[in-house]
């Protein structure tokens, strides 16, 4: 049997096996409800496969298609699959401090603003770089930098802004990207749970400078794992491929060799003329890229995104519906205007005088098998790896607002497989936990 037919017999075995093996049934107060998680079906298994079928399996036909088609849905003119999100924050900051930047790159002592309140591995390659992270409060509601705060802690050593949208809630892009241009500034957008949000009409990630994406399983779509660095800049592209491919000069993709018809005839550094170009290597690099079979999936996943944010809106606006009627035991989550979310997560901070603590609803609702999650560190500076002293950082005003987050914020799902059914058990459990409060006071 000729080796397609056989593909188109696999494929359809993987069909059956998904219709077989997909049968759900949700069973109140025995099914877990995940803050986070992957929606997929069959396309996704036959993508993947049909990847592992080709025997290439690094970056292929598909991670091909994927950068291409991901591209077009930004507005980017570069887009650099990587293994991970944090790989995607890694290569987006070390490009800055790359030699061929000149005056502007990123060097050790420099400041980089951002805050405290978010995921460490936004922060991370700050400090890797030897930089200083100066830390800014967040607001309440939205849970981003005020543009405010970060003008007054630009002094004559801060070279970028580095921030992240937080739970998929742009922060004020119009000013932040103003400030940063009128002081030569680098901007970073981390975009990893924002995928899909716009400001004024614009993707984010197409403001700043260069920005960055997750395809962990939590985020709007997944590769399994995997990321993306994207960028209209030639030269960023030009670097971050590099560092995501041990560091190295030759821009020959996978399996092609001599591209540039100058392999064996040029100087570089002080190695001997016509050193073989494929081992040259012009920055510290790493090797970071997308297989082939993680690219597969994402390109499946991509066409479902539309769908998957209007889930998210759907159920995110159910659940606002329901908390209006609890305002005076939480703060809610504020979009601006000009904003179209691309919601991660429903993001509840709990008022001082609620009469309860977070470790209580938290634990209720674990209890009753709705799952939650905190807004990632809470407060980064006061995490283990910050307090033995090694991590040099700035704080540039109060974090009031971060510690209340520390303390008192939380989030629950909105993910795309919850359905109706389940929201309505979550506000039941909501409302059970919140009239048992009023009824001991």
């Amino acid at each position: 049997m000729p080796s397609d037919e056989l593909r188109i017999k696999i494929f359809d075995l993987i069909k059956e096996h998904y219709n077989v093996s997909s049968n759900f049934s949700f069973i109140p107060g025995e099914t877990y409800i995940h803050a986070s998680g992957k929606l997929y079906d069959s396309k996704e298994m036959i993508a993947g496969v049909d990847a592992v079928l080709d025997g290439w399996w690094t970056e292929g036909r598909f991670a091909k298609n994927f950068s291409s088609e991901l591209g077009k849905y930004l507005g980017a003119n570069f887009v650099r699959l990587v293994n991970s999100g944090s790989s995607a924050n890694l290569l987006a900051f070390m490009s800055l401090t790359s030699p061929l930047l000149g005056e502007r790159r990123i060097k050790p002592g420099d400041e980089i603003v951002t805050v405290a309140a978010g995921f460490p591995t936004t922060i991370n390659p700050i400090i890797l770089s030897g930089a200083i992270p100066v830390f800014v409060d967040v607001e309440i509601g939205s849970y981003n930098a005020l543009a405010s705060e970060i003008e007054k802690a630009i002094t004559n050593k801060t070279r970028a802004v580095v921030l992240a949208h937080t739970l998929g809630i742009p922060f004020d892009l119009h000013k932040i990207s103003k400030i940063c241009k009128d002081n030569n500034l680098w901007l970073l957008e981390d975009c990893c749970d924002a995928l899909g949000a716009t400001y004024d009409g614009r993707m984010v990630g197409t403001f700043g400078d260069i920005a960055t994406l997750s395809f962990y399983p939590a985020h709007q779509i997944t590769a399994g794992e995997g990321g993306a660095v994207f960028t209209n800049d030639q030269l960023l592209a030009k670097i971050v491929s590099s560092m995501r491919d041990w560091g190295r000069s030759c821009y020959c993709k996978p399996g092609y060799d001599n591209t540039c018809g100058q392999r064996f005839n040029q100087q570089h550094g002080n190695l001997p003329f016509g050193y073989d170009h494929k081992y040259v290597y012009s920055h510290i690099g790493y090797n970071l890229k997308m297989t082939d079979m993680q690219a597969a999936i994402g390109l499946a996943q991509l066409s479902k995104l539309p769908d998957f944010i209007s889930a998210r809106e759907r159920n995110f606006k159910e659940l606002y519906a329901f908390f209006e009627r609890y305002k005076d035991k939480f703060y809610l989550p504020v979009v601006g205007d000009n904003i179209k979310p691309s919601h991660f997560g429903f993001l509840l901070t709990i008022k001082e005088d609620a009469g309860f603590s977070r470790n209580e609803i938290t634990q209720f609702l674990d209890e009753h098998k709705v799952g939650t999650r905190l807004l990632f560190s809470g407060n980064v500076t006061k995490q283990p790896y910050f307090i033995d002293g090694h991590v040099k950082y700035r704080i540039a005003s109060s974090l009031k607002n971060t510690d209340l987050v520390m303390n008192n914020t939380f989030w629950i799902g909105v993910q795309p497989n919850i359905t109706r059914e389940m929201l309505a058990y979550v506000k039941e459990i909501f409302r059970k936990f919140l009239e048992d409060v009023d009824a001991k006071k």
